[in-house]
């Protein structure tokens, strides 16, 4: 069998509860910063949940205020990755029927769908906007950022719940692999850190409720996780074939060499207990990118801080990664535990950390885990430190987890920007 293509990454948008832009997401997490909060408003107030990770909307940069507010939030929050992402460099290079845009999100325009439903029930039928539909539709951001964009070569809108924004960007390396276009825009958003979403997410059990600190509400892979906290963002990665990123002198931020994909068929929203159908998804993506679990410095774990999930995630990777012995093992990295859970927009934001933490070749500490679960293999770092010399050609790889509701699995293999050169 051929070696899979690689896919370079020429371009990085970002807006999420650590800073609205990828940069100042990226310097706020290696400041040890935490974008979880309290929720102080009364909507909040009898839903027994303390903690969220709210994000701002900047959307004045990308679009005047008439036409924003025909935008649900979600929208607004993928457009403003997109704006970022999409450089100069990408609308000199490429035109609409080159371009695909492959953008989830779990929900949809929730927030829009809510205040239409008060709109119905408290001003009748006739005064609820014609735009309710186009608010409203999962499908709305990704075609929001195909109009923004012109682009009209391929535009797809993958519905997967928490994995939704890692399996656009694996589905987009698929576009490009087979040539149906030659960029893809993909990534995910979501705004549902409203009062029905907590409420929803809360009734089962979901969320943590945590009486201490906000900050120290989400606790991925910690022994006293209690659930996860909610977010909000959006993240987006700017793809290409690897080759011709290099023949047109693109910067290269990092390459995807690698994507699996599975279903646990289990359970609507438990994650598989013997996690054998996400630990076939890890290998495969390995499979895919011609490398071993040894080869592998660094595990962007999906780890949502529940009870069910991290220890179905920890039994996957202890599977993956259990023969090694310690001093082999990569480093885990487990982003919520500061960002709170952004659901479809979980994974690109996440693959966008993990992604500098290979290219510094720094790991910023692990904050919320003082007491890993045993069934965990691989260290999570306690404080700032290096990362040792590549295992495997000249630079650091790392094996990005997403598991979603509805039992979908993705794995992706993502090395740093020197795999570019």
């Amino acid at each position: 069998m051929p070696p899979a293509i690689p896919i370079a990454i020429t371009g990085v948008g970002a807006v999420t509860p650590l800073g609205s832009t990828s940069i100042r997401t990226v310097d706020n997490f290696f400041a040890g910063h935490s974008g979880i909060s309290k929720l102080i408003s009364a909507e909040f107030a009898d839903l027994g949940v303390q903690a969220g990770a709210p994000c701002a909307c900047p959307i004045e940069r990308v679009l005047p205020p008439h036409q924003a507010r025909r935008l649900d939030r979600c929208s607004q929050l993928g457009l403003i990755a997109a704006a970022e992402a999409w450089t100069g460099y990408h609308s000199c290079h490429f035109s609409g029927n080159q371009i695909g845009v492959v953008f989830s999100t779990g929900i949809g325009g929730v927030s829009s769908l809510i205040e239409q439903l008060h709109v119905l029930e408290e001003r009748g039928p006739a005064k609820v906007s014609p735009h309710t539909v186009a608010l409203i539709m999962p499908n709305a951001p990704a075609a929001q950022i195909s109009l923004h964009l012109g682009a009209s070569g391929w535009l797809e809108a993958p519905v997967s719940a928490c994995s939704g924004g890692a399996e656009a960007i694996a589905r987009a390396v698929t576009l490009l692999r087979q040539g149906a276009v030659e960029v893809v825009v993909a990534g995910g958003a979501e705004a549902i850190l409203n009062r029905f979403g907590i409420a929803a997410f809360a009734a089962m059990q979901a969320l943590s409720r945590a009486a201490g600190p906000p900050e120290e509400a989400s606790r991925p892979f910690d022994a006293a996780r209690s659930g996860f906290v909610m977010g909000e963002g959006s993240g987006i990665l700017v793809l290409e074939r690897l080759e011709e990123a290099r023949q047109r002198q693109a910067t290269i931020h990092g390459v995807i060499t690698g994507i699996g994909s599975s279903a646990d068929a289990s359970d609507i929203v438990r994650s598989r207990p013997d996690g054998i159908q996400a630990l076939r998804s890890m290998q495969m993506a390995l499979a895919d990118a011609g490398l071993q679990a040894k080869d592998l410095d660094l595990i962007k774990a999906h780890a949502t801080g529940t009870v069910a999930g991290d220890a179905a995630e920890a039994t996957a990777l202890a599977g993956l990664l259990g023969a090694l012995p310690a001093e082999q093992q990569p480093w885990a990295l487990a982003p919520k535990a500061v960002l709170g859970h952004l659901i479809s927009a979980s994974a690109p934001v996440e693959i966008l950390l993990a992604l500098e933490v290979l290219n510094r070749g720094e790991l910023a500490a692990q904050a919320n885990c003082p007491n890993p679960i045993p069934l965990l293999p691989c260290p999570l770092p306690k404080r700032p430190q290096p990362l040792d010399s590549p295992r495997t050609g000249s630079s650091h790889t790392a094996l990005c987890n997403s598991f979603g509701f509805g039992g979908r699995n993705v794995s992706l293999v993502l090395q740093g920007a020197s795999a570019g050169a």
